[in-house]
């Protein structure tokens, strides 16, 4: 199937508009994947830097044996925040599923994705979902039962805990009782590494954070003007996440059809945060979602872990298949 089966809520006007008027502005991370944002992060994941990609590949290069034991083959795999499908072209290889779900905000890079996976993988049912993961994930019709959902990257830590939970929550809801999450999470670690992370020396990452503007103006109508803004990114220890920012280099007013704000000069809006979480801490966050059986995997400094959790089996509920 070529064609994107959902589209992304289009009613969001109001509310990226609301939260730019809040006493400090914000902007949902969900809006940095349009296709240059999303094309920006693919090159953030090679960077000399950028830790979490290779880290994680190395974990599931090492363990990916175990793992697919664990799994199996002949199911359903589905990607949540596809990307460009790169680790989806892995995991594949891995556990050799029956279909394959890429999901993903950004439909048209996703489209071009999804392309590649099937030339690929000519005998794999390669499907495109265009939906907002904070939101209800709604799939086509597949079989429910064998269902693995793959959330690779660390993208839950764009997520504050209690939303964390939710998304878990919701990803639990997709699953019967024989299906399991694999996920990966970024850990804690020295301050230094997490920062040189979000301040590459490429500024790749300065790029990205601005291109949201972009997107925003395209969006909304807006007239922000990425000369006058600048990158910031730094580690909250006390809520153990980095914050990203867009700083004014000026005091500035930023105009969109019928309102307006007036920025002035250090005034910030903050753009993502991605928290880092201890093991055991993100376990007790699974169980809370309803996988209270999760195996951890990590490198040997311990700087990233994937995690397979499963949900707790019900011996008197029926699945619909």
């Amino acid at each position: 199937m070529s064609a994107v089966e959902t589209v992304v809520n289009a009613g969001s006007t109001g509310r990226i508009i609301a939260a730019l008027l809040q006493p400090h502005a914000r902007i949902s991370p969900k809006y940095f994947y349009d296709a240059r944002g999303s094309a920006l992060f693919e090159d953030i994941t090679r960077l000399p830097e950028y830790y979490l990609t290779r880290t994680e590949r190395a974990v599931m290069a090492a363990h990916g044996a175990d793992i697919a034991r664990k799994v199996g083959a002949g199911g359903t795999a589905i990607e949540l925040g596809a990307g460009s499908c790169e680790k989806a072209r892995a995991l594949c290889e891995l556990i050799e599923p029956a279909r394959f779900i890429a999901v993903d905000i950004s439909a048209e890079f996703l489209q071009e994705a999804v392309e590649g996976l099937r030339a690929a993988f000519p005998a794999l049912d390669v499907r495109a979902v265009a939906a907002d993961l904070t939101q209800e994930i709604v799939l086509p019709d597949i079989p429910r039962a064998q269902r693995l959902v793959f959330y690779p990257g660390s993208s839950i830590g764009n997520f504050a805990p209690p939303a964390a939970l939710n998304l878990l929550l919701r990803v639990r809801h997709l699953l019967a009782d024989d299906g399991a999450l694999l996920i990966g999470v970024d850990l804690v670690k020295d301050v230094a590494v997490l920062e040189a992370a979000y301040n590459d020396a490429a500024n790749v990452t300065a790029a990205f954070n601005l291109n949201i503007l972009n997107h925003i103006n395209q969006l909304i109508g807006s007239d922000f003007d990425l000369r006058q803004w600048q990158h910031r990114a730094f580690f909250n220890a006390a809520e153990s996440r980095i914050e990203m920012h867009l700083e004014a280099a000026a005091d500035t007013l930023v105009r969109w059809p019928g309102g307006e704000r007036r920025f002035a000069r250090g005034e910030r809006i903050h753009t993502e945060h991605s928290y880092k979480y201890r093991s055991e801490d993100f376990v007790a966050l699974l169980a809370r979602a309803g996988f209270p059986h999760s195996e951890v995997w990590t490198d040997e400094q311990q700087w990233f872990a994937v995690v397979l959790a499963r949900p707790e089996k019900d011996p008197d509920r029926k699945e619909p298949q």
